[in-house]
């Protein structure tokens, strides 16, 4: 019994059309093809893979979506409950700064210990925390605001 990839992640909305345009906006993703479940959903592309579902939030689900979802989400304003970031790969780094300063998105910058990995944090509508990694040589020349080391103990992260 193995796993191959994660499918998808579903985003619990208050506001499916404003969360779909803002994946759209922000990430470039495409809202494409999708079954019919008898409640309203988006799915949200990248080439010719859906990863991002979007669907109402327990506060606006009709009870198709209760019954075949079962238990659902709180929605916005509750946070992202067990599960804390969608991570995704990515290139093209200073363009992606310059577009989330254009699009008023606050983000953050980190750089992970012993990873050639240069971060990117912000946060969806919704609440939820999305995080680009993008190759440390895109990163050259650009001063994290956090670098892991800075948390280690004993540096009381100074």
């Amino acid at each position: 019994m193995a796993l191959s990839h994660i499918e998808h992640f579903l985003v619990a909305a208050d506001d499916i059309d404003a969360t779909r345009d803002w994946y759209a906006r922000v990430l470039g993703m495409r809202s494409g093809p999708h079954p019919d479940f008898g409640f309203p959903v988006h799915w949200m592309y990248l080439g010719d893979v859906d990863v991002v579902h979007i669907g109402p939030s327990a506060r606006m689900a009709g009870d198709v979506q209760k019954k075949y979802l079962g238990r659902t989400s709180q929605g916005a304003g509750q946070g992202t409950g067990a599960i804390d970031h969608i991570a995704f790969r990515a290139t093209g780094l200073r363009d992606m700064m310059e577009h989330l300063t254009r699009e008023k998105v606050d983000y953050r910058q980190h750089r992970a210990n012993g990873q050639a990995l240069f971060q990117l944090f912000f946060h969806d509508p919704n609440g939820i925390k999305i995080e680009l990694n993008y190759a440390a040589e895109e990163a050259e020349g650009i001063a994290p605001e956090l670098m892991a080391t800075d948390l280690i103990a004993g540096t009381g992260g100074k």
